[in-house]
């Protein structure tokens, strides 16, 4: 997902956080620190307040990564490979590496987020009881957070796809039909259909409840969103079914014409793009690999500056170039594009570099094969 930063790695898998997620971080905090904890205790004080509500949010997001990280190791453990959680404006999403082969595997990583919530829940439940008569900010917190935990349970388990709960339903559908193409097309368009009826819910909380404009605003906003990423799903579903035991070694591209680390841009460009059409070059010295140079990194550099800049100052370094082998199945070498926020990589075999796979390589596999009707 663009625009976010990583925080490190929960279990081997990239943890992730999208700058919108800083909106929804402040807004959650407003309203408990303003408006909740308040009107439910009116006799704190107001650091009080700010400190729970603070502590609220942070516990609540945590709750969320929990809930996500569920998905990825089940769904790991049933042999789909998970990338990263990324948390963001609506949430928080775990990236695959591919989708589930089997209906069984689909079914339990779907369930065991809403499984995780409940439990998590439950804990928070048993704090508040525990802590009702001795600390009543702990105890508070420990209340709002069991229960917007059941209802992100719930929430997740509504069938519209890809919630957790069209999730289900799809592996249900597969299940029976022994079709997942036909199982994944009516989760999306039910999908859809509950992302409709979350904005038409919006539209009318507005109107009929001024006073609560806002909530029925938000609704709005995630109705479009459900309808959205159903869509977006699809699409990538059927994308991913294209490129289905495609490796690497069928896409690369196999010629890139060394170059020297002491040419200019300009040079580079005259002699091999206007020319020869290239888009990739080996940067290497008496034969010895130093790093690679792009299109993207050319574009990089202010076109007044071509004369004078040299290769080697916009060249992608050796040592931060992230490679692949050539039989690496071409789905799992996109994710990793998405993750590192890069379009090229280098194919290695034997520790020999054979070619470079690009982003464009595979959009022109999946345009070539559209227009045949594959």
């Amino acid at each position: 997902m663009g625009g976010s930063f990583s925080l490190g790695k929960i279990y081997g898998i990239q943890f992730r956080i999208h700058y919108s997620w800083f909106i929804i971080f402040v807004l959650i905090t407003v309203s408990l620190s303003w408006q909740y904890f308040p009107y439910t205790y009116p006799h704190w004080r107001m650091l009080t307040y700010w400190l729970t509500g603070i502590a609220t949010s942070l516990l609540f997001f945590s709750s969320v990564v929990a809930h996500e990280l569920a998905h990825s190791l089940v769904g790991r453990a049933n042999g789909i490979p998970m990338r990263s959680i990324t948390l963001f404006l609506f949430g928080g999403v775990a990236h695959m590496g591919r989708e589930a082969r089997e209906h069984r595997a689909e079914f339990r990583m779907a369930m065991a987020g809403p499984l995780a919530s409940l439990v998590i829940g439950g804990i928070f439940f048993g704090i508040y009881l525990l802590l009702q008569n001795i600390s009543a900010p702990i105890a508070a917190l420990a209340f709002w957070l069991a229960q917007i935990n059941v209802v992100l349970a719930i929430f997740n388990l509504i069938p519209g796809f890809p919630l957790d709960g069209g999730r289900v339903f799809r592996s249900l559908l597969w299940r029976f039909t022994g079709n997942y193409r036909r199982a994944t097309r009516v989760a999306v368009e039910v999908g859809r259909g509950v992302g409709y009826l979350f904005v038409a819910a919006g539209i009318v909380l507005m109107f009929l409840y001024p006073g609560r404009w806002f909530n029925g605003l938000w609704l709005a906003f995630i109705g479009l969103f459900l309808s959205y990423m159903a869509t977006a799903s699809y699409r990538q579903a059927q994308w991913q079914a294209t490129l289905q035991g495609v490796r690497v070694a069928d896409v690369m591209t196999t010629y890139c014409p060394v170059i020297s680390p002491d040419m200019s841009i300009s040079q580079v460009v005259r002699e091999y793009i206007f020319t020869g059409g290239h888009h990739c070059f080996m940067v290497a010295v008496s034969g010895e690999l130093r790093g690679i140079l792009t299109l993207q990194n050319i574009k990089s550099v202010d076109r007044k500056k071509w004369d004078t800049a040299a290769v080697s100052n916009v060249m992608t370094p050796l040592e931060r170039l992230k490679v692949v082998p050539p039989e690496e199945e071409v789905l799992s070498v996109i994710e990793q594009m998405e993750e590192y926020g890069i379009g090229q990589m280098p194919v290695v075999s034997e520790g020999r570099i054979i070619g470079l796979i690009a982003r464009d390589d595979v959009l022109r596999l999946l345009y070539t094969r559209s227009r045949l009707g594959i």
